[in-house]
């Protein structure tokens, strides 16, 4: 287990960097290991330089981000999303902004048993995408960077980023849970199955 003063020297390690960040890539331990609780290992001024990084390298690169995937082993995320400007995602996916959360120990319930499947991509799985089934709505609980406790019930994208997100802190990446047969290139996804559901690549692709 990483003591304090490692995880704060780590911390500064990774600020230190030029950004935007390199981001860990499947095959790194730190994304297969269940990540520790944040319960102060690191210098308040820390933590939130590390969060207010972290939610600088989101725009035009993701709408979520996961300490592993910077090789923190803590439970910390961030994500934010400005939504879809096609009208038809949007209503598909019920993909609208999210404005900024940030996840400290976070916990993700899900709301009813109804899932919904659709393509995603990793930024830790760098150039592919692949269509996961995750429940439609959930119950976000997490503290933000002041250690306030919040509760949230999300729909559509913005619960299919939390639970996404929550599993990097357990571990788990998306193609652990994904349709095999439907693992494309970005340029392939982007070319043949850019269609606001997967309806089409399941049918060819036989999934």
């Amino acid at each position: 287990m990483t003591n304090d003063s490692e995880l704060v020297d780590l911390v500064a390690d990774v600020l230190a960097q030029d950004r935007p960040w390199q981001i860990t890539q499947a095959g790194a331990p730190v994304l297969r290991q269940t990540t520790a609780p944040y319960d102060g290992q690191l210098p308040e001024t820390m933590l939130h330089e590390l969060l207010d990084a972290m939610r600088a390298h989101l725009p035009g690169v993701g709408v979520g981000l996961a300490a592993p995937q910077i090789g923190i082993p803590l439970a910390l995320a961030v994500i934010e999303d400005p939504g879809s400007a096609d009208p038809d995602v949007t209503a598909a996916r019920e993909r609208t902004p999210q404005p900024l959360l940030e996840l400290i120990n976070p916990v993700v319930t899900p709301l009813g048993a109804g899932q919904v499947a659709f393509y995603e991509g990793c930024l830790s799985v760098s150039g592919y995408g692949a269509v996961v089934s995750r429940y439609r709505q959930v119950r976000l609980n997490a503290t933000d960077r002041d250690g306030r406790p919040y509760e949230l019930e999300l729909t559509g994208w913005p619960a299919r980023i939390a639970q996404h997100e929550t599993d990097h802190l357990n571990g788990i990446l998306y193609l652990d849970q994904a349709e095999i047969r439907s693992l494309a290139t970005v340029p392939a996804m982007m070319e043949l199955w850019n269609q606001p559901t997967p309806a089409e690549a399941a049918a060819a692709l036989g999934f």
